[in-house]
């Protein structure tokens, strides 16, 4: 879907931020990876090339492009559904490390 301004015409697209900009760190604390500082370093600067890759892509000229959503024409294959048993819920649950009544209890993602 292109959006347009009032005078018809495709806004610029906003180039993504430099790797140097993105704190690597903040982004694993949020992922909850403990990475070292030899891995920030490496994974910011494969983040910045991956970045730089894309600002390659915006470059090129686009206009005459049909859009599509995927590359090769695809068809959904479609099966009936069949009712089957499942497992117990005290055999699903015998290996779970915590678990309330007939769930999984998992610690609070959610900041």
């Amino acid at each position: 879907m292109n959006y347009r301004d009032d005078a018809g015409k495709t806004p610029p697209k906003a180039d993504p931020p430099p790797a140097e900009e993105i704190d690597v760190a903040y982004v694993s604390k949020l992922a909850r990876l403990a990475l070292s500082d030899e891995e920030i370093k490496r994974l910011g600067k494969q983040l910045n090339d991956i970045l730089e890759y894309i600002n390659k892509l915006n470059e090129i000229n686009t206009k005459t492009a049909e859009p599509m959503s995927h590359a090769l024409p695809l068809e959904n294959i479609y099966r009936v559904d069949v009712v089957k048993p499942s497992l117990p819920i005290e055999e699903t649950l015998k290996n779970a490390p915590s678990k309330k009544d007939n769930f999984f209890r998992v610690p609070k993602v959610i900041e």
